[in-house]
């Protein structure tokens, strides 16, 4: 470690003293500190540790877990320089421990009073392991994370203890199967310097799961998909001090961004023997203690710092002197298998010696007080009677009386019973929403200046030649480049006049000059969700003033009214409700079938299929298998916003990934479901975003020819979070509107023969405009539409029929009803959607009494 400058530590030590938000390069010179320079720094970090937990009603307390450690299996995919927890198969009985095992562990922790049990084993074993892959396929398990979320569950019905999960790199997806099944997970950071990761000979060469972007994506999804997450960082396996700065650094952004870190792990290296590291020496105790503090500085108050009690020798005052405020899982049955060299120390002691220290110990569970306390969305229903039995209702922590008992895991019964405002799909246009956002705008979409500090800077694009765009784009409509295609995006005037017949001597070649439309009805079963979209207004709490559930019974007495106006289809979605079983989206399919069996069932989103896969536990593929045996006939292709992850993670926190949407569509595809495709803009993205989104799309429509037509939903701002919180712009401009529908048509020709735009979003006048460039279809007369007025769009919940033909009536072209499919409607329909004018009577606007 390099000398530091003392003048520059005692600036960086004054500063700390005074409260001052350090940046990287104080934290790094800090982490120098020794001798009074280091009894300082502890001075600083104690005092914020001090507030932190008077601020959270339990000053003076320091906790720990106690725990059984389940070491599920020791295999793994890498290869890190300084693990003894990995071996080989030939070293071992059994390439997994089997469920009698696992519940023997878990029953004898449960017999000396644990609460936690922590699963730990290797990252993907048959990805690298033979006899891995062969156990799995013999027991009948898919892969390592479906025995683990399995082996949870038969511990949470059989024991009561509560399962942490510590199975490595999961993916988003991974991170929806299991937070179901366990309170809280984690996985170690470790840190975030790429040379230890990129060079031969260094620790974690070889070992796919330890590049840091990958770790770093790990802590971000999992505060996106609202588990309480538990990781921190290894000192002293080559890394510099810088790196040791940065990568805490790294942990505050994800903190402070998302909230769902839940404690930061301060681990010192041990040697240990038969390891490629054994020859390196341990990492100093001053030094842990100074990267302790420093941690507890960058973090603050609200943060739960932990030191690993069995790795510090006897220097327990030290450490609680550097901050830190919880001393992990401590097991009285099983051995630390990370660290089988340092024993647990004793519960006894380890109180006898936080008392020394002026602290009392108490026992919390796997999931943080926190967490415990605020419920949904931290803490799945499935779990909650489990951490309720373990839990003191006042404090969050671990009740003294507590009794280990056994309680199924299940999904949640209910979730169709009528609750809340199920007239607001009425109500909205008469009375309007309670109010322009909920309760917990300041928090639950996460911390608005954090999300700024992601947002950054918008790179400017530099518009190309329009008349030479213009020219390409009539030429070779396909062939666009994205400058020629951003160049368009800016088109105006007499440009713009030209861009726009381009696209709509295209329409005519693709669509002929009917103007369609389909009679149908939108659904929304629910708006009670936790997702955390940030441009969405019509998500609640449960206990929101505006939040409802229909039953099946109303879901489908309405699409039975709508069936008697003339309807061909119902779109149906919905928020993602906790208390919705996973069989949730079949029983609504299944319900609109009996009562109407000829209607068509356009239902659920891509976030709502990896929902239901998830909680289900199947395959996208066999989930969409079951929709369609259900009946569902087609699906939206609706949360798409924009399909780029940087835009993405700004627009929503908790949404399915790109990756994960392009998966759900393309599957569909290949089961024989046929999609729309989407895209939301105008927020926070930029032309070039459109573009790319637009030409993403051509190129699944050419792999797969699955997609019907293509929709552009224009952002409505008024009541949405991230416009109120000051991030998203407005929305497209009139001029914008105009060009992205006359591009989409150009960029898509060929390919995708139906432009869609959304009268909801649009006004008349702009709808007349952009069927002059390019748009061929005005969707639905939806019947109900409640999503875009919940945000602010003043152009109603339906259209009539009559209205429909007036809006073209001056374009000159003639509308026509059609199927979901763009087929005819048969004669019986359009009779009775002639006599309705496409609108049910229940939904109709009460005309005043002259």
């Amino acid at each position: 470690m390099s000398p530091v400058n003392d003048s520059a530590l005692r600036r960086a030590l004054a500063r700390a003293r005074d409260g001052k938000t350090l940046d990287v390069t104080e934290a790094t010179v800090l982490l120098h500190a020794r001798d009074e320079h280091l009894d300082a720094l502890l001075e600083h970090a104690s005092r914020v540790r001090d507030a932190g937990l008077e601020s959270a009603g339990r000053p003076g307390v320091v906790t720990y877990s106690r725990k059984v450690f389940i070491p599920l299996t020791r295999l793994c995919r890498d290869r890190c320089g300084y693990c003894t927890f990995a071996t080989a198969p030939h070293k071992l009985d059994s390439p997994f421990l089997s469920p009698d095992e696992v519940l023997e562990i878990a029953r004898q922790g449960a017999a000396m009073g644990c609460k936690e049990a922590l699963f730990t084993l290797g990252d993907r074993p048959e990805d690298r392991w033979r006899q891995a892959r062969e156990w799995l396929d013999a027991h009948g398990y898919d892969d390592t994370l479906s025995y683990v979320r399995a082996m949870a569950i038969r511990v949470l019905e059989e024991t009561g203890l509560l399962p942490h999960l510590n199975p490595g790199v999961m993916s988003w997806r991974d991170l929806q199967r299991l937070k179901p099944v366990a309170p809280s997970m984690g996985m170690m950071l470790e840190t975030t310097s790429r040379r230890l990761f990129e060079e031969k000979g260094q620790p974690h060469f070889g070992s796919p799961d330890k590049d840091p972007a990958v770790r770093l994506r790990v802590l971000e999804d999992a505060g996106r998909s609202n588990v309480p997450f538990t990781t921190g960082i290894l000192i002293g396996i080559g890394e510099t001090v810088q790196d040791r700065a940065e990568s805490i650094f790294a942990i505050r952004r994800v903190a402070r961004e998302y909230g769902g870190v839940q404690e930061v792990i301060v681990q010192n290296f041990r040697a240990k023997p038969d390891t490629a590291m054994r020859g390196m020496p341990d990492a100093d105790l001053q030094e842990l203690a100074a990267t302790i503090a420093v941690t507890r500085l960058v973090l603050g108050p609200k943060a739960r710092v932990q030191a690993p009690p069995n790795l510090v020798d006897a220097e327990y005052a030290l450490m609680l002197r550097a901050g830190i405020d919880d001393w992990g899982g401590v097991s009285p049955l099983t051995p630390d298998h990370v660290n089988p060299e340092r024993p647990w120390p004793q519960i006894e002691e380890l109180a006898a010696r936080t008392a020394a220290a002026g602290f009392a110990l108490r026992e919390r569970l796997t999931i943080y007080p926190e967490y415990v306390l605020a419920g949904e969305p931290w803490l799945d229903p499935r779990l909650s009677a489990h951490v309720a039995a373990l839990a003191d209702p006042e404090t969050g922590l671990a009740r003294e009386d507590a009794v280990l008992e056994g309680r199924s895991w299940q999904e949640p019964d209910g979730g169709f019973v009528p609750a809340g405002r199920v007239d607001l799909h009425v109500e909205v246009d008469t009375d309007g929403r309670t109010h322009d956002r909920r309760d917990d705008f300041d928090h639950v979409y996460g911390d608005w200046e954090a999300l700024k500090d992601r947002l950054g800077t918008a790179t400017p694009t530099t518009p190309g030649d329009v008349r030479q765009a213009l020219r390409r784009a009539a030429a070779d409509p396909a062939g666009l480049t994205d400058d020629e295609a951003v160049a368009l995006l800016g088109a105006d005037g007499e440009a713009l006049e030209e861009l726009a017949a381009i696209a709509d001597d295209l329409r005519r070649q693709a669509a002929g000059d009917d103007v369609t439309y389909v009679v149908n009805r939108n659904i929304n079963f629910t708006n009670v969700c936790y997702t955390g979209c940030r441009f969405c207004a019509f998500a609640q709490r449960r206990t929101d003033a505006d939040a409802y559930t229909l039953s099946l019974d109303q879901v489908a007495d309405r699409a039975q009214e709508a069936w008697e106006a003339g309807a061909t289809e119902v779109c149906m979605q919905g928020g993602i409700h906790p208390d919705l079983p996973g069989t949730a989206y079949f029983d609504i399919a299944k319900a609109v079938k009996a009562r109407t069996p000829d209607m068509h069932v356009h239902a659920f989103s891509p976030m709502e299929v990896i929902n239901g896969a998830s909680r289900t536990n199947l395959s996208v593929r066999e989930w969409l298998e079951a929709a369609k045996e259900a009946g569902v006939d087609s699906l939206p292709g609706t949360a798409a916003e924009i399909l780029d992850d940087d835009v993405r993670w700004v627009l929503t926190k908790g949404k399915l990934p790109a990756s994960e949407w392009i998966d759900v569509i393309t599957t569909a595809h290949k089961v024989g479901i046929p999609t729309t495709s989407t895209m939301m803009y105008g927020h926070v993205d930029n032309h070039l975003h459109w573009v790319r989104h637009i030409k993403l799309i051509r190129r699944l429509q050419e792999e797969t020819g699955g997609f019907s037509e293509f929709v552009l939903l224009p952002f409505v701002h008024t009541s949405a979070p991230i416009y109120l919180a000051g991030i998203a712009r407005p929305g497209p401009t009139a001029r914008e509107n105009r060009a992205v529908h006359a591009l989409a048509r150009i960029l898509l020709h060929g390919a995708i023969g139906n432009i869609q735009c959304s009268w909801v979003k649009l006004q008349d006048d702009l709808c007349r405009q952009v069927l002059q460039g390019g748009v061929n279809d005005l969707g639905g007369t939806l019947m109900e539409e409640t999503i875009s007025r919940m945000a602010g769009s003043e152009n109603g919940s339906y259209k009539t029929i009559s209205e429909l033909h007036a809006m073209v009536e001056a374009t000159g072209r003639p509308a026509r009803q059609r199927t979901t499919e763009y087929g005819v409607p048969s004669a019986e329909r359009l009779a009775a959607s002639a006599a309705s004018d496409g609108v049910c009577q229940s939904v109709r606007r009460v005309l005043p009494l002259a």
